[in-house]
């Protein structure tokens, strides 16, 4: 087996993190190209652990830098409706490199960028929509995990933090005022706790397990310092 990657696949690599970086530049530090490096990183861990079903690396480490270009909450509508035809003039840019595109891997990867995120999959459910493909694709579900795994734990709660500073929503709320439903703390409720039974790799649902613990004691003790009921220091 060759070494990955290669020298066609890192000049690959190389175009698609600077289009990253400069698609995603302005974008608040819940979604910037840290979190961006961080999912690619994982994503790429879990392909490893799962090389007995032989995912494509490449497809892999480009649709974990790529994922996030199109966000819905920072592009619009019309940019995010087609990922394909949006990323297809620059795989067309890197035929001399690679012909991504003659091969479908450029496809497939515009497929796991349009199919990543955790409201789209609920969507999907809830239609009826999930296909053999969702279900079958390691590819897609190394990007997933990588991405929600981000979600959780000690980064989650970073993140989380910071996307709700960043869309002037408050932290903490209190359990009685109505304004609860809209806060940082809610989110935790709402999305971020359930995020460890859809994890799909058995190594995401271990380190997802483990996040999962570190959100529990964090909520756990933002309830008691709310409340002032930290327990003694021994």
């Amino acid at each position: 087996m060759s070494r990955y990657p290669n020298a066609q696949e890192k000049k690959v690599i190389d175009a698609a993190e600077c289009l990253m970086k400069e698609a995603m530049a302005t974008y608040d530090p819940s979604h910037d190209a840290f979190h961006v490096q961080r999912v690619r990183k994982t994503a790429l861990f879990l392909a490893r652990e799962n090389s007995t079903q032989n995912p494509d690396f490449l497809v892999v480490e480009l649709a974990a830098l790529l994922h996030d270009v199109l966000d819905k909450k920072y592009v619009s509508a019309e940019d995010t409706a087609d990922p394909y035809a949006f990323f297809l003039p620059f795989f067309t840019s890197l035929s001399e490199h690679l012909d991504l595109v003659a091969d479908s891997r450029a496809r497939q990867v515009a497929m796991i960028v349009d199919n990543v995120s955790w409201s789209t999959e609920s969507k999907l459910h809830e239609a009826g929509k999930i296909t053999p493909w969702h279900e079958t694709c390691i590819e897609l579900h190394c990007v997933q995990d990588a991405d929600r795994l981000d979600a959780i734990g000690a980064f989650g709660i970073m993140r989380c933090a910071a996307f709700s500073a960043a869309s002037n929503r408050p932290l903490h709320v209190p359990q009685d005022d109505a304004a609860v439903e809209s806060s940082a703390i809610q989110h935790f409720y709402d999305k971020l706790l359930k995020i460890k039974d859809r994890l799909k790799t058995e190594t995401g649902k271990r380190l997802g397990a483990q996040r999962h613990q570190v959100m529990l004691q964090f909520l756990q003790v933002t309830n008691q310092e709310y409340n002032n009921d930290m327990p003694p220091f021994n």
